[in-house]
């Protein structure tokens, strides 16, 4: 079966150092025991997709400058889909407090640079997803054609982040404002569960990945949903290296879905939201 990973980074040397060491994730990843990721050169984890059957990866960029003053990390995303323009596909990432630089910064990466769609992480912004200040940003996706990323879950002891900015209601406003803007709410809105199942049921234009929750207290609803009400709505997502990718697919593989919700969910999904033939 043929997969497509709709939130994956490389983890070489340098992307695990990134994370690590950075002003919003330091915390977070000792938490969790980050450190003892293994870095890969780039060319062996390429090869470790082809093991798995992951055809292609979805990488999205960040921009938090603003509000953390860590650098954006979108010339990795850039340095990896040159790389491997069959195997990534990248989103560029966008501080919405940088106003029309951004806006013109998307249409650049876009138009001149290739990239195929937009992420925002309003948790890291310390803004909700319907705060004005993205309005520019999601009209200027709708205008190229272009899906926005929102990230839709906290992870832990990332100072200022709280978790009001991920709640999916107000991703609900932003559908209702922009019908055609194709919308992927990354982890699922964990905590919001039933809100962000309501969300993608209501809204023809939201869709959503479970990374990271497909096990936590109140999963199983994502699993019913996945096989029922929205299994047109939901791709599938690692967050590797946060969560090893052979890992994510092992819990995906272990899912009681139907042939044809998981048809749906590991790939056909996706290529819809991404535009491409099935």
């Amino acid at each position: 079966m043929k997969v497509i990973d709709f939130r994956f980074r490389p983890n070489t040397p340098e992307i695990i150092s990134g994370i690590a060491n950075s002003n919003m994730f330091r915390a977070a990843c000792k938490a969790i025991g980050f450190e003892k990721r293994q870095p890969q050169p780039l060319e062996q984890i390429v090869e470790d997709l082809d093991k798995r059957g992951v055809v292609l990866s979805v990488i999205s960029g960040r921009d938090s400058e603003t509000t953390y003053g860590s650098p954006a990390n979108n010339g990795s995303v850039l340095a990896f889909c040159r790389a491997y323009p069959e195997r990534f596909i990248g989103f560029w990432g966008l501080d919405p407090h940088k106003g029309m630089a951004a806006v013109r910064e998307l249409r650049h990466a876009v138009n001149e640079l290739g990239m195929r769609g937009a992420s925002i992480d309003p948790y890291l912004a310390h803004l909700r997803p319907d705060d004005a200040r993205y309005y520019p940003i999601y009209a200027a996706c709708c205008d190229l054609n272009v899906p926005v990323f929102i990230t839709t879950a906290p992870p832990p002891q990332v100072a200022g982040a709280v978790m009001d900015y991920t709640d999916p209601r107000h991703v609900d406003i932003v559908a209702r404002d922009f019908p055609e803007l194709r919308i992927v709410m990354s982890h699922g809105g964990y905590p919001f569960v039933n809100e962000a199942i309501f969300a993608c049921l209501r809204n023809a234009n939201v869709y959503m990945d479970c990374s990271e929750y497909e096990q936590a207290p109140m999963a199983e609803a994502y699993i019913q949903a996945m096989n029922g009400i929205i299994q047109d709505k939901v791709v599938f997502a690692s967050a590797h290296p946060f969560i090893e990718q052979a890992d994510a697919l092992e819990v995906y593989a272990r899912m009681p879905l139907s042939d044809e919700a998981r048809h749906k969910v590991m790939y056909a999904n996706a290529c819809k939201v991404l535009g491409i033939e099935a």
